[in-house]
């Protein structure tokens, strides 16, 4: 064989990865741009505001402004709470949102599996399902207070009922989105109805399930923040109310910080287990 024909597929494999490292060099420098871009404009905003605030050209008073934010927090994580420590605060919604948001997503799956498996049940619980979603949730937050006190009960029942639809409507979606020519595969090959569902339809159904957890946890603290809002014994969503009630706005902005981190820490937690579950999946060039 000629020099030549060798030298060919060489030639198309060091042109191949050297087009793989210009796009992964290409990802690293957007990747590092964006994040620059975020900071900034975080940067310039909380500058602006502060700025504002100082000059008095908006109401220190109601508006607060970011230095007095973050002097509210540091008092909180130094000296503590009216109500404990800042830690004992943020554990208790944490584990309030945490146990709603697991046993809304169960539900959730579980009933959008089996009303996308079954038709029959879709058809007799679907009218039931459309309506009770169709109820705004955070207004059934003072009923739970009402029926099962103050205690994290309350709290874990408002997060169950906002986690629960949008986790079941995607679960549900997901089995029926799922490849015909697959499950009739399975049942030629002598699958059961259950072995398709769990070997089949749920694999199929988990980008669609993972979808919603993204939102899920949001929708958790939601339900646990305005439990505590309305009546606690501690909480985050209790030290919204106090700083609102003692016209702390410093307070009230401190809450929401404290709470988009631990936000932000669970979507980052959710999004590593997603790239580990999915990585046989191509990465989105776009992002």
């Amino acid at each position: 064989m000629s020099p030549e024909v060798l030298s060919t597929p060489v030639a198309e494999t060091a042109k191949t990865s050297g087009r793989a490292h210009s796009r992964a060099r290409a990802a690293r420098r957007r990747k590092v741009i964006v994040t620059a871009g975020r900071v900034l404009l975080l940067v310039a905003v909380l500058g602006l505001w502060e700025a504002l605030s100082r000059a008095e050209a908006i109401d220190s008073f109601n508006f607060s402004m970011p230095s007095k934010i973050w002097d509210q927090i540091w008092t909180w994580i130094t000296h503590g709470t009216a109500l404990g420590s800042l830690g004992e605060q943020i554990w208790y919604t944490l584990y309030e949102a945490l146990l709603g948001w697991v046993a809304g997503v169960v539900a959730g799956v579980v009933l959008g599996i089996a009303l996308g498996r079954v038709a029959f049940l879709a058809d007799v619980l679907g009218p039931y399902i459309k309506v009770l979603n169709s109820i705004p949730r955070i207004v059934l937050a003072p009923i739970f207070v009402i029926w099962f006190g103050l205690g994290p009960v309350s709290k874990i029942a408002s997060a169950v009922v906002l986690v629960f639809f949008p986790v079941f409507f995607n679960a549900f979606q997901g089995a029926r989105e799922v490849d015909r020519n697959l499950v009739a595969n399975a049942r030629i090959l002598g699958a059961s109805d259950r072995r398709v569902t769990l070997q089949v339809v749920i694999p199929s159904a988990t980008s669609w399930i993972f979808t919603s957890l993204h939102v899920s946890f949001g929708f958790a603290l939601i339900g646990a923040i305005v439990g505590e809002y309305i009546g606690a014994t501690k909480g985050i969503g209790l030290l919204v109310a106090q700083s609102q009630g003692t016209f702390n706005a410093a307070g009230v902005y401190a809450a929401m910080v404290i709470l988009a981190a631990v936000a932000l820490v669970a979507e980052g937690l959710l999004t590593f287990a997603e790239r580990r579950i999915f990585r046989w999946k191509p990465a989105d060039s776009g992002h």
